[in-house]
């Protein structure tokens, strides 16, 4: 019996994960009609690949909607590892936006989403390097049991699982993982821990989603032999959505927003080649050709079949409640099955199908967005039918206490039903955090040790209403999560997630304290209150040497939300020394240490992330020449903030100030990583720039990539280069000095082997392959068995000024509190500033 109500809760979870904090599905009459023909069809689809935007949102348009699959995308990671064109947030936060990007692209293209437990650690040369650092024992029990809950009867890989073309070495792994997880997934003896959960399970085939591309040009793709591939046209139009499948692929495309993937949207067919891996080859281009995928692969399902059948042919678009009737008597037959995943799967979608068929909304929201756990809230909730079915409220259940409130309300045709209900939060209801980011995690994974959360895209909130209904007589139970609703003036109805959260949080003021001498710094905390009449002290724990006073700060808040700003002074030990500084808040004889990040854009659910406060502490000598700078944010980072610490005066520069008297009070202009990429206006700007190197200026110019530049490469420089896509992914990779006398590496800092120690996640990217003989290349390093990549730090006189183009990824190292990096970017800054003798 445990075993059976986890697999239903398994399904569960992910059958709503992409509704989460999302309004209430607005279902259409088409929508209702694809919804029933789906409910007809049972087999699925699983689509593996590597990273969020690697999939191909044409298949998985086409699988969903044209095929009516089940159909899920399992990504290995969460895209932690890439950059960000709308913001600043990297690493884990990152992550989170684009796990928000995928589930919006899924709600589009009508797929699911799925994860494991990998983290994108960065770019990877090689597989064996990832399916070390990932461990690939344990990523390789997160697909097989991704397949385990999915019972997929076709696995599609995106890339190639034998490495004979050069590749990230991610998509090569999650293509070997794949390939190797389709024969062990059926066998009891693989991970058996697994199978108190679900059953083994073995799919039928296995596909590579082949294209043109993988052979070099479309004239040697159309010589190859295809007698192993299947093909179809996916460029198929819906008259019902007024779209055509590719139309639908290039929306949930777009929602890779972060990572600038931004598609217009094609119409006209186009041909999908999945070549065969394992399985028998079907036939006349059929995925599921001579798979069971009607309801008699189901013990007693025959009957259910004929009811929908039934139901799709006689479907009234005037009046989608005239199929409630036989809708109901398939859901009783369904109901009556042995439990079993095609029984939990039709179940939930055809509760969701007859609540539409009504008309019927269902909705539990709050006023405020986030609870702590013991207090006191209002949930209101609204039931109307608009249908002329007969509906009985007969009790709500407020979960996950489980106390059954008893209505028996007659739910009146168009008529909204209110109620309110005061709720405590249980004391021991978990925050609402995202799971993946609960506990420390080491560098190629997450640490998610409850298995029935590994894979799940978001969190579980189980702070929900269970609605009791009796349509037409039959018994019928809907859960609905409790959200955040508010009307905003310009966007109107906004729904938000509901949060449990700690009653107060300690956000530092600043990540990173840098101390290039003894004198102590004011560290400031903001402390922010979860809940109302909150009071206390908070300590600062710190590394030993350094000294702080006073010891401790007592603090009252009154309201909810309010702030009030706390301050430690910090003194620094004699000697060179780094650590990190915690805060303690002591309240009511519980402490707390967490901060709490809001991420807030309007393509994604607000996500509310809390992990441990904590900032870095860095101890180095550091010297700099200069003091005014001008920065110029391109895709968004930290930087400015990391060179306040260090004692500069930034001034943040509008595309106003990109004037010759505007630039001319600087010491050195920076332009933010991809600001050539991101920022049409240096199209014209450009000539100023230039002429403020060339009357003495020092202009530092971050990585861009080759692609979508706002003016021609040749021009982002007084002399020629040529960006590449060399970059050196290893951190710790060796450096070499080719100019080993050369100002920036000795002036005001001299920079040895011991600065470039400690570097998060890569050297750098996008490093320039060619140069004019004009600009000195300072450094070369490179990744294993590859080539010097010399581009990364470039420096030329220009005029009286010099122009610096650096490749190297200070956007990581700055912000992690990198002692090396923020010397070498000061002597950056400093060029050309030596005293004259």
């Amino acid at each position: 019996m445990r075993k059976q109500y986890s697999l239903l809760l398994l399904i569960l979870m992910l059958a709503i994960a992409s509704a989460f904090a999302q309004a209430p599905k607005r279902w259409t009459s088409g929508d209702i009609h694809e919804a029933i023909q789906k409910l007809n069809f049972l087999g699925s689809a699983l689509y593996v690949a590597a990273h969020p935007d690697d999939e191909n949102t044409r298949l998985i348009a086409y699988l969903a909607n044209e095929v009516k699959a089940e159909t899920a995308y399992l990504s290995m990671t969460r895209g932690d590892g890439g950059q960000n064109l709308i913001g600043s947030e990297i690493s884990e936060l990152l992550g989170a936006i684009r796990t928000q990007e995928l589930l919006a692209a899924r709600r589009i293209d009508g797929g699911n989403q799925m994860f494991t437990r990998a983290n994108d650690f960065g770019y990877s040369k090689n597989a064996e390097e990832t399916l070390e650092i990932w461990n690939k024992d344990a990523i390789l029990s997160d697909v097989i049991w991704a397949i385990r809950k999915w019972q997929p009867d076709v696995i599609i890989n995106r890339f190639d699982h034998d490495g004979t073309r050069p590749n990230h070495g991610h998509h090569t792994s999650s293509a070997m993982l794949s390939h190797e997880a389709f024969d062990l997934a059926g066998k009891k003896e693989i991970y058996p821990e697994q199978l108190k959960y679900v059953q083994a399970w073995q799919p039928k085939r296995l596909f590579l989603n082949t294209t043109w591309w993988f052979y070099g040009s479309q004239e040697a793709f159309a010589k190859i032999d295809k007698s192993d591939m299947v093909s179809f046209d996916v460029g198929v139009y819906y008259p019902i959505k007024g779209k055509s499948n590719n139309e639908i692929a290039s929306e949930s495309r777009s929602m890779h927003k972060c990572q600038g993937f931004g598609s217009a949207g094609v119409r006209g067919s186009e041909l999908e080649y999945l070549k065969l891996l394992k399985g028998d080859m079907p036939k006349n281009n059929n995925l599921f050709e001579g798979i069971n995928t009607t309801w008699t692969r189901v013990k007693g399902g025959e009957p259910i079949g004929k009811i929908l059948a039934e139901v799709e042919k006689e479907f009234d678009y005037e009046n989608p409640a005239a199929s409630v009737p036989k809708l109901l008597q398939a859901y009783k037959l369904i109901n009556a099955l042995p439990d079993g995943y095609w029984k939990q799967v039709k179940k939930s979608d055809i509760e969701e199908v007859i609540k539409a068929c009504m008309g019927l909304y269902v909705d539990v929201f709050t006023r405020d967005f986030s609870g702590t756990p013991g207090q006191e809230v209002e949930l209101n909730l609204e039931v109307t039918n608009r249908s002329e079915t007969d509906l009985i409220l007969e009790s709500v259940v407020i979960l996950p206490e489980g106390k059954e409130r008893v209505l028996n309300e007659k739910i009146a045709y168009n008529t909204p039903s209110y109620a309110m209900h005061k709720v405590k939060i249980p004391e021991d209801i978990a925050y609402t955090n995202l799971y993946w980011l609960d506990k420390p995690w080491e560098l190629g994974r997450y640490t998610v040790e409850n298995q029935q959360l590994r894979g799940l895209p978001e969190t579980p909130h189980t702070f929900k209403v269970q609605f009791n209904f009796v349509i037409a007589g039959e018994p019928i139970s809907l859960e609905r999560e409790v959200v955040h609703k508010h009307t905003d003036d310009v966007k109107g109805e906004v729904y938000q997630p509901f949060e449990i959260t700690p009653p107060v949080f300690a956000n530092f003021a600043e990540k990173v304290y840098v101390y290039s001498n003894d004198a102590p710094q004011m560290v400031e905390i903001i402390l922010k209150s979860g809940a109302p009449e909150t009071s206390g002290f908070v300590t600062l724990n710190h590394p030993k040497g350094w000294r702080i006073e006073p010891a401790k700060i007592d603090f009252t808040i009154k309201l909810k939300g309010e702030e009030q700003m706390v301050r430690f002074q910090l003194f620094p030990p004699e000697e060179q020394s780094e650590g990190e500084v915690k805060p303690v808040i002591h309240v009511n004889g519980k402490q707390y240490g967490e901060e709490v990040v809001f991420i807030e854009y309007d393509h994604i659910p607000t996500q509310t992330v809390l992990r441990d406060a904590a900032a870095k502490v860095v101890k180095i000598d550091i010297k700099k020449a200069g003091d005014r700078i001008g920065y110029y944010m391109g895709a968004g980072d930290e930087i400015p903030a990391s060179l306040r610490q260090i004692g500069y005066n930034v001034t943040l520069l509008e595309d106003s100030d990109l004037t010759p008297e505007a630039l001319k009070r600087y010491d050195a202009v920076i332009m933010g990583v991809r600001a050539y990429n991101t920022k049409p206006r240096l199209r014209f700007a450009q000539s100023n720039l230039m002429k403020y190197v060339e009357n003495g200026g020092t202009l530092i110019v971050q990585y861009n990539t080759s692609n979508d530049l706002v003016l021609p490469v040749a021009e982002i420089a007084p002399y020629p280069l040529k960006i590449s896509r060399d970059r050196t992914s290893v951190e710790d990779a060796a450096v070499r000095f080719l100019k080993p006398e050369h100002s920036v590496l000795n002036f005001p800092n001299k920079i040895t082997k011991k600065d470039f120690e400690g570097w998060v996640q890569e050297r750098g990217l996008y490093f320039p392959n060619e140069w004019a003989q004009e600009f000195d290349a300072i450094l070369s390093c490179n990744d294993p068995g590859e080539p010097a990549r010399d581009g990364g730090l470039l420096v030329a006189t220009y005029g009286k000024g010099h122009y610096i183009y650096t490749g190297y990824s200070f956007f990581r190292e700055l912000p992690a509190g990198v002692s090396g990096a923020f010397r070498l970017f000061a002597n950056m800054i400093s060029i050309g500033k030596e005293p004259k003798p």
